[in-house]
């Protein structure tokens, strides 16, 4: 299988487990230190990740990427995935989070049908997780395919034991995920996905974005018109050391999507479109954040998905 979903996990169980018991047992600070050979291990054995990351540089800083920005694009990542332990495990506790966009979230959750949250392989989902201090009412419901990265839940879910009940594992197929999602959204949830992987099979459309042309799934908008609830955007992203900027955009009221198939795939056009310009805002910002170690960019003969006409599955 090409794509994100032909990557293998990175560390494995043990790995990411012995991360978790010096995080724990001895501070965030010297677990920090391991970063830095684990940076380099997966920068000399991860060939397909390091062209991966030299292509994206290239494109968001405008120029030839150096070898020492990949490497502080994998040490980036690797920060954020042992920041993940320390969101699930105490919170925001020792963390400087900077929230703005609180008023766009609030107004589109104030309806009580839900709302959509749309996210990206850019900084950390686990973010939100800041959110619980002050919505502590709020259910946020994940849509994650749990299969992808099974070491990694598995930590994650022995930290958080309540983190199962709040995800939706987008491997169940389509009907079963959206059967889930309508009912979440019927008790008012606010439901969470990253929109920038399309999953095999899935529609996409086809939009600009750093210079290329870029696959993205129509799933959330389909979504999003189905369940018509509100639709946000929301970027966790990492600024070094113990610094997140957690961001809520008001993305739209309701999608709808016309009957004829033109018509249609013009405003799922629209929609990926805008959703890219926003991403590419962010990386512009913050360019380390981009968390999509494979090409992004692949070219239409690679056969990944059909076009944007076809049904769509629930998330990625």
């Amino acid at each position: 299988m090409s794509g994100w979903q032909g990557r293998r996990e990175g560390g494995g169980w043990f790995a990411l487990w012995l991360i978790r018991f010096i995080g724990l047992r001895l501070g965030r600070t010297p677990a920090r230190w391991l970063l830095v050979p684990i940076t380099l291990y997966f920068f000399l054995r991860r060939g397909s990740e390091r062209r991966a990351s030299r292509d994206y540089l290239t494109r968001v800083l405008c120029r030839p990427a150096r070898t020492r920005e990949v490497l502080r694009h994998f040490h980036a990542f690797a920060a954020t995935t042992l920041d993940r332990v320390f969101f699930l495990a105490r919170g925001v506790q020792g963390f400087d989070v900077e929230i703005s966009g609180l008023d766009a979230l609030e107004q589109a959750m104030a309806g009580g049908r839900g709302a959509l949250l749309v996210g990206a392989h850019v900084g950390s989902f686990e973010a939100l997780r800041a959110l619980a201090a002050r919505r502590p009412d709020l259910d946020l419901r994940l849509v994650l395919d749990r299969q992808q990265t099974p070491a990694l839940n598995m930590l994650l879910e022995a930290l958080a034991p309540a983190l199962r009940a709040q995800v939706i594992d987008a491997a169940q197929g389509g009907v079963t995920v959206m059967l889930a999602l309508s009912e979440a959204a019927q008790h008012g949830a606010l439901l969470a996905l990253l929109g920038d992987r399309a999953r095999h099979g899935e529609a996409i459309c086809r939009v600009p974005m750093l210079g290329a042309s870029a696959a993205l799934p129509a799933a959330p908008w389909r979504v999003a018109a189905a369940l018509q609830i509100p639709v946000l955007l929301g970027f966790g992203l990492y600024a070094g050391r113990s610094r997140y900027h957690l961001r809520f955009e008001a993305f739209a009221t309701r999608i709808d999507l016309p009957r004829t198939v033109d018509a249609r795939t013009a405003v799922l056009q629209a929609c990926s479109a805008r959703y890219a310009a926003r991403i590419e805002a962010q990386l512009r910002e913050f360019p380390y954040n981009w968390f999509n170690f494979y090409d992004f960019w692949q070219t239409p003969e690679s056969g990944l998905v059909p076009s944007a006409g076809h049904a769509a599955g629930a998330g990625s």
